[in-house]
């Protein structure tokens, strides 16, 4: 390794990082219903196969090291590989997200998704120029795609079921080792025969890569800093609204049964015996010719 450790550890803090952030992705998507999930998940896709798989692969291409021998990366089939990550994270997540998640989507949506990440790890190793001839153990090929189908299988479940913070933070964490252990087992699969002379190699220096990587890493840190927000923001007014009391009818007026009350004892006190023998709203008028009878007090008649 050209850089000791300090390229296998900063790779898998980009894997991780990528994996939290499409994972929030993820679960924001599923918060929606219908064609309104498409966008937070291609989003997520975006963010997975570019830095979560794409970044953290060439990151660790960086410390990658033959000695005597120069190095350097063919910029179409580098660009490439970047494509055929997002996209096949597309493709599952959109397999997966956009129907119920029962199993064989997952299946499916995972199988198709590990192979297109083993084929970017691959393609991104021929985009790799060097003097010498790269070779692989077929075994430990096969065990790297193995172990990508598996990764994105689970990836694909987790961000599916996740919910909790901690449970987001230790999917990617389990995310993030999955890809990385992946990328170091098809590495292990290398081997290299030296060519006799080789002059100007085409394509760029690994310095070079340090660029597009920068501003990937610096977009990585700008999206989970509003996703953060996002999430701190949504999560204060939730509280804010569940901290609200109940409604209460204004002071001034009082409930229906206590005016219901207070209008029959104010109609009793005001009505007179007379009215009482009439209609609830008080005395009648007499019809023309209809006589009125007297009133009758408690000493007889007047």
């Amino acid at each position: 390794m050209a850089y000791g450790w300090a390229s296998p550890i900063l790779s898998y803090v980009f894997s991780f990082l990528g994996s939290l952030l499409a994972l929030m992705l993820a679960i924001r998507a599923r918060e929606l219903s219908g064609r309104a999930r498409v966008r937070p998940l291609l989003l997520s896709a975006l963010v997975l196969g570019s830095t979560g798989i794409w970044l953290m692969h060439f990151v660790a291409m960086i410390g990658f090291d033959v000695p005597l021998l120069a190095l350097r990366f063919d910029v179409v089939r580098t660009v490439f590989s970047l494509v055929l990550a997002v996209a096949v994270v597309a493709f599952g997540l959109l397999v997966v997200g956009l129907g119920r998640p029962t199993i064989p989507r997952i299946l499916v949506g995972g199988v198709v998704t590990g192979l297109g990440v083993a084929g970017m790890h691959y393609a991104g190793m021929s985009a790799i120029n060097m003097g010498g001839v790269i070779t692989y153990d077929r075994e430990l090929v096969v065990a790297s795609v193995l172990i990508a189908v598996v990764a994105a299988t689970v990836a694909l479940f987790l961000a599916m079921v996740v919910r909790s913070a901690s449970a987001t933070v230790a999917a990617a964490l389990a995310m993030a080792l999955a890809v990385s252990s992946m990328h170091y087992t098809g590495m292990a699969a290398v081997r290299v025969t030296p060519l006799e002379s080789v002059r100007n190699l085409p394509g760029v220096s690994p310095v070079t890569m340090l660029v597009p990587i920068a501003a990937l890493g610096c977009l990585l840190l700008v999206g989970l800093f509003y996703s953060m927000a996002g999430v701190s923001v949504n999560a204060e007014s939730d509280l804010r609204r569940s901290a609200l009391p109940l409604r209460q009818p204004p002071p001034s007026e009082p409930p229906p049964a206590a005016t219901g009350r207070r209008s029959a004892r104010r109609s009793g006190s005001l009505a007179s015996p007379t009215a009482s023998a009439f209609t609830p709203g008080g005395p009648r008028r007499p019809a023309p010719g209809q006589s009125i009878p007297p009133r009758l007090t408690a000493g007889g008649p007047g």
